[in-house]
C-alpha cells in the first residue's frame, strides 16, 4: 500500500512544488482551499497565507511559532517556493536532533582534521543552501553559546568552517521555528533575546487545528481523497468519524488527523471509522508513576533502557517533548537515543 508522503526531504531544490501565487481550491474537496503547501480554508488560515505572501516578498528573516504537528516546516517551504529564491536550494535542518559538540560543524562546515573523527573536510547546511533558504527547526534547542555563532553569521552574512581561517561570505535566507513561547525561552536561557530580536523580524504563528474552525473535516477528507486515489478505492467516512472529528481536539494537530486518517483508512473495507475513544485515551492520557510496562530480571540495561525509552515514547502518543519530560531527560538526549536505535526507533516514531 502507498503511504502518505508526511515527510518532505531534507533537501530539496526549489522549485518543485510550483505552487500559485495565489489561494486556490483544491482539487476533490469542495470548500477547501489551499496556498502553497498549505491547506485550510479558516480565517486563520487566511490571514497566514496573506502573511507569508507578504514575507515571501522580502528577504526578511522569519520566525515560525507553532505547536508540534501544525506544519511550520510546510510553512517556511511555502514562503521558499513563493520566494525569488524558489529556484535554489531549501535546506531543513532540526537543530534538536544534532548533537551539541556538532552543530557547529554541521551548520557552518569543517575543515581536515579540525576535530577527532574530522577525516575530510566538509561543508556545511549554510553553503549548501546558498542562494537558497536555510530552515532552522527548534531553534531553541541549540545551546547559547552555538547560537552566538549563529547570530554573527546572520548579521554579517559571513562565517568560519570549523578549524579554518577563510572567511566565507554566504547568500543565505534564514527561517527558524519553534514550538516554545520564545519571550518563555529567553527566561529559561533557551534562546538569547539578541537572537530572537534578529530572527523574528516577521514572527510568524502557525494556528493549532483546534482554532482553525472547519478545517479539520476538511483536511480529513483531503487525506481520505488523497488515499483513494491513491490506493483506486472509494472509501468514505462513517457518520461517527464525522462527529469524531468535530469534538475532538486533536492535540497533535495536523500530523495527529493526518496519521489517525491513514490508520484508520488501513482498516476500513468500505466504511472508514475514527473511534474517539480509542485518540483520547492514547493521547489525552497523562504519564504517572501508576502507568507501567515490563522488563525481565535480566535483560542487559541498554535493551531495557531501549524499551522504556520507545515505550514511552508510544504512550506518549509520539510526542517528543512529553516523552522527554516523562523520562526526565532533555529533548537533544532523546533525540540522540532515537538516533541511535536507527530503523526501530524511526519506526516507533512514524507509527504516531
Amino acid at each position: 500500500m502507498a503511504s502518505i508522503d508526511l515527510d518532505s526531504p531534507t533537501v530539496s531544490a526549489g522549485g518543485n512544488a510550483s505552487p500559485q501565487a495565489k489561494q486556490r481550491v483544491a482539487d476533490g474537496v469542495a470548500g477547501l482551499k489551499s496556498y502553497g503547501l498549505l491547506y485550510g480554508s479558516s480565517p486563520i488560515m487566511l490571514d497566514l497565507y496573506e502573511q507569508i505572501e507578504r514575507v515571501a516578498s522580502t528577504d526578511a528573516t522569519a520566525l515560525i511559532i507553532g505547536e508540534s504537528g501544525t506544519g511550520k516546516e510546510l510553512i517556511a517551504r511555502t514562503i521558499h517556493d513563493q520566494s525569488s529564491r524558489k529556484d535554489a536550494a531549501f535546506v531543513a535542518v532540526n537543530c534538536g536532533a544534532i548533537p551539541d559538540e556538532l552543530i557547529e560543524a554541521e551548520l557552518f562546515g569543517h575543515e581536515k582534521g579540525s576535530f577527532t573523527g574530522a577525516v575530510q573536510g566538509r561543508v556545511g547546511y549554510f553553503e549548501h543552501a546558498n542562494g537558497g533558504t536555510l530552515f532552522l527547526d527548534e531553534i531553541t534547542e541549540m545551546a547559547p553559546v552555538r547560537q552566538v555563532k549563529l547570530l554573527r553569521a546572520l548579521e554579517t552574512g559571513t562565517f568560519y568552517r570549523v578549524g579554518g581561517t577563510d572567511l566565507i561570505s554566504g547568500n543565505v535566507r534564514v527561517i527558524a521555528a519553534t514550538n516554545r513561547d520564545p519571550a518563555v525561552a529567553v527566561k529559561e536561557n533557551g534562546l538569547r533575546e539578541d537572537l530572537m530580536y534578529r530572527l523574528a523580524v516577521f514572527p510568524l504563528r502557525a494556528p493549532p487545528l483546534r482554532e482553525r474552525d472547519g478545517d479539520r473535516e476538511l483536511l480529513a477528507q483531503h487525506f481520505l481523497v488523497q488515499l483513494n486515489q491513491q490506493e483506486g478505492t472509494s472509501k468514505s467516512f462513517s457518520k461517527r468519524s464525522i462527529e469524531t472529528l468535530r469534538t475532538w481536539s486533536w492535540p497533535g494537530n495536523v500530523r495527529e488527523l493526518k496519521n489517525a486518517v491513514y490508520r484508520a483508512f488501513i482498516l476500513a473495507e468500505k466504511t472508514v471509522e475514527l473511534p474517539h475513544p480509542h485518540l483520547a485515551s492514547r493521547v489525552k492520557k497523562a504519564v504517572t508513576q501508576g502507568d507501567a510496562m515490563s522488563v525481565w530480571i535480566g535483560t542487559p540495561l541498554a535493551d531495557a533502557q531501549k524499551q522504556i525509552i520507545l515505550g514511552t515514547l508510544k504512550y506518549c502518543g509520539g510526542d517528543k517533548r512529553r516523552a522527554a519530560k516523562a523520562l526526565g531527560v532533555s529533548l537533544k538526549t532523546l533525540y540522540n537515543r532515537l538516533s541511535a536505535y536507527g530503523d526501530e526507533g524511526a519506526e516507533e516514531e512514524a507509527e504516531q
